[in-house]
């Protein structure tokens, strides 16, 4: 296919081979791949600037995005990605097979810097989701930071570069200059941008911004990042919110209503951490689903109240194409165990054949958690449906599993449909998702408040 790039990304292209620096915060569906690879190429073969690029991506990104952006596009199809994947003997063989860039899942990102130590031979970095490195104290952060001073080129990718707040900025800019823009540790950027918020006498639990804070931090990153929004450069059609109410039968409420209490009365409202919320809302968001993991990890089977709504749904669909996200595994399980009572062709997504099937239309339902193809895969061409069977509390691998559908070569409006518990924890997660706010402050809000109200 031969590439005709739109403006902006002429622009990119041109902003990453004039500048040893470049973040790319573009929205999912604006061709971020294809713009670094096209960058890359000029790179190497019509500038001679660069001889060994290394991509760090998501493990199902790294395992077929890149190679087969390569092989889609006319003046890429002689390069050479090789993705270092596997098994220690499979990672070596192909660091040792010449390549014009390789590609490592990010959670191998520490047993590379580890593997090469003072012989690092990456002259450039790609970070795709560079979000995932916005964690200052992760052993991958830690990692590539040893290795930087020997990094000639880096080049950041994401769509969501704080999804959870200006917090997350930093390790990601650091990687960028140094420190030269927002400071050289993470103290120093919080104490200048930020003051503490929720704390006790010895832990500061998370930080809010100064006011003045988001056009300051903006204007100093503004000559070393680019930022877009899919809708000022593609239009692209409609995207279509569908919240489907899922009632729970007497004894299933019952049930949800007696283990919300025996859950909540366990915790102090005062102590509540973002830990210990994630745990708590994890148990009320698997209830809301229909079965909980016990002690042992064992699922137990509350209701099929929601899996009774997703298959009404599914027959209302009368064959066309769902990409359904669960949350959990047993979701998972039951999910499957239902549609084998269909015609339907149902699969799990697990490897990049799965996504060349479903764009062939060769698969009616894809089940999918968010984390695992939330990132790179473009699913647009084989449907226009999004299920929600268990909702998620994290806004980036919500917004970023919507985008899978809703991207370039989209034909039909996107319609993503919620199934929502009513009186359950699904209201509020669904809530704080449709704000686009702090998730997780509204979700610890929640919690305090539904612990007062049992307690009265």
């Amino acid at each position: 296919m031969e590439f005709n790039p739109h403006p902006y990304q002429s622009y990119c292209i041109d902003y990453i081979t004039n500048n040893r620096a470049a973040g790319l915060f573009l929205e999912p569906g604006l061709g971020k791949t294809v713009i670094t690879l096209t960058a890359l190429h000029d790179l190497r073969y019509n500038r001679w600037e660069i001889e060994k690029p290394l991509i760090i991506a998501p493990k199902k990104v790294a395992e077929a995005t890149w190679t087969t952006e390569a092989k889609k596009w006319d003046h890429l199809k002689r390069m050479r990605i090789r993705p270092v994947l596997g098994t220690l003997s499979q990672r070596l063989k192909a660091l040792a097979t010449p390549a014009d860039a390789y590609v490592i899942n990010r959670e191998n990102t520490q047993w590379l810097v580890e593997h090469f130590k003072n012989n690092w031979p990456f002259d450039v970095v790609v970070l795709d989701e560079s979000s995932s490195f916005k964690n200052p104290q992760s052993k991958r952060f830690k990692s590539l930071r040893l290795v930087r001073p020997r990094i000639k080129r880096i080049i950041e990718l994401t769509g969501t570069p704080a999804s959870n707040g200006l917090e997350d900025l930093w390790s990601q800019i650091y990687l960028l200059d140094g420190g030269a823009r927002l400071g050289t540790t993470i103290g120093g950027y919080r104490d200048k941008y930020f003051v503490p918020g929720k704390r006790n006498r010895t832990t500061v639990f998370d930080y809010k911004p100064k006011d003045g804070s988001f056009e300051m931090i903006k204007k100093s990153i503004s000559d070393i990042c680019v930022s877009m929004k899919t809708s000022d450069y593609i239009t692209l059609p409609d995207v279509i919110h569908h919240d489907i109410p899922v009632m729970l039968n007497s004894t299933a409420k019952k049930a949800y209503e007696q283990l919300e209490k025996d859950l909540l009365l366990q915790v102090d409202e005062n102590t509540i951490t973002a830990g210990s919320a994630a745990v708590l809302t994890g148990k009320l968001l698997q209830l809301c689903n229909g079965a909980v993991y016990d002690t042992e990890h064992n699922p137990v089977r509350v209701h099929d109240c929601k899996l009774d709504a997703f298959m009404e749904l599914i027959e209302q669909l009368n064959g066309q194409h769902a990409l359904v996200f669960f949350n959990f595994q047993h979701d998972r399980d039951r999910l499957l165990n239902a549609l084998s009572e269909t015609k339907l062709r149902v699969r799990v997504y697990d490897q990049a054949s799965d996504e060349k099937d479903w764009n062939d239309g060769e698969i009616d339902v894809l089940l999918a958690h968010p984390a695992s193809c939330g990132y790179g895969l473009n699913l647009q061409l084989g449907g226009h449906h999004a299920v929600w069977f268990g909702l998620t509390w994290s806004l980036e691998q919500y917004e970023q599993a919507n985008k899978r559908l809703h991207r370039q070569g989209q034909d039909h409006p996107v319609i993503i449909h919620h199934l929502i518990v009513q009186g359950g924890m699904d209201e509020t997660v669904i809530k704080a998702l449709h704000d686009k706010g702090d998730v997780q402050s509204a979700l610890m809000t929640a919690l305090k408040a539904r612990i007062n109200e049992l307690r009265r």
